[in-house]
């Protein structure tokens, strides 16, 4: 069976200076390539930090100096690399995540929950569809932070004849340190309910709002248990290995899923 080495960047940004953040992540992530991972994970709004100034911030897909700079990364590394960004698209705001491979092609996913505290929904468009990426054998589950307070958003939802729709769980965050213990519980509690492996990923330092950030980014097997846990306030890149036999085992030995709610989201909305 196949291994996914999944690499996490914790890291601090530069306040809405896309070019400063794309030179600061290419020297964090230095010779960083196919030899040591297949996929980069960075923060959300990775370019800016969790601005609201999406007017002046976001730029369409096709001229987004963030989502080439991304293409570009994948390309010389030869490996995935995901991070959100502000987009505009057919008029409309979002924080969307992009999933940019080597060979330059892209998925997206437009964050459904926006963080209403900091006035996010009256600044971007919500998202309405999951989306779910393929890497080595694995399938992953795309979400960007406040999307990590609901449950059944991220809810395993297979197909009739499967058991299980994912096998990862990607969230890409800009989470305070006030509330970083819900952060840490939750990344836990979707591993243990969904019975897959949980990569979050976090920001550290301090943003022009005053905002601390603490980082905690988790790499956290489907037992709920952390495989990486770096709590430290500091930059950091850990890169962990996701084993698909193991989880296939655990999954055959603890059928939990078997004795699931069956359920649907409402029309149009995830489908």
């Amino acid at each position: 069976m196949s291994q996914l080495r999944t690499s996490l960047v914790q890291c601090d940004l530069r306040w809405e200076d896309p070019q400063a953040n794309h030179d600061h992540l290419v020297r964090l992530l230095g010779d960083l390539d196919s030899r040591d991972t297949d996929l980069i994970v960075l923060p959300e709004m990775f370019a800016t930090g969790f601005t609201m100034n999406s007017r002046e911030m976001a730029q369409p897909m096709a001229q987004s100096q963030s989502v080439a700079w991304l293409q570009a990364q994948a390309k010389a590394r030869n490996c995935v690399i995901t991070g959100s960004v502000a987009i505009v698209d057919d008029g409309q705001y979002y924080n969307r995540m992009i999933w940019a491979t080597p060979e330059g092609d892209i998925r997206h996913y437009d964050k459904r929950h926006l963080f209403r505290m900091a006035g996010e929904h009256e600044r971007y468009g919500m998202g309405s569809q999951r989306e779910i990426v393929e890497l080595k054998g694995f399938k992953l589950l795309l979400s960007v932070c406040y999307d990590l307070r609901f449950p059944v958003w991220l809810r395993q939802q297979p197909a009739a004849q499967e058991h299980f729709e994912y096998d990862v769980l990607l969230c890409v965050a800009n989470w305070p340190a006030p509330r970083r213990q819900p952060w840490r519980t939750l990344l836990q509690a979707r591993a243990v309910e969904n019975l897959s492996y949980v990569v979050g990923v976090n920001r550290v330092g301090e943003d022009a709002k005053g905002l601390a950030y603490s980082g905690d980014s988790m790499l956290v097997d489907f037992k709920g248990e952390p495989l990486i846990d770096h709590s430290e306030n500091t930059p950091f890149i850990e890169t962990g290995t996701l084993d698909k036999t193991e989880l296939n085992a655990f999954r055959e030995k603890f059928p939990a899923w078997q004795d699931a709610d069956h359920f649907s989201l409402l029309p149009g909305v995830g489908q």
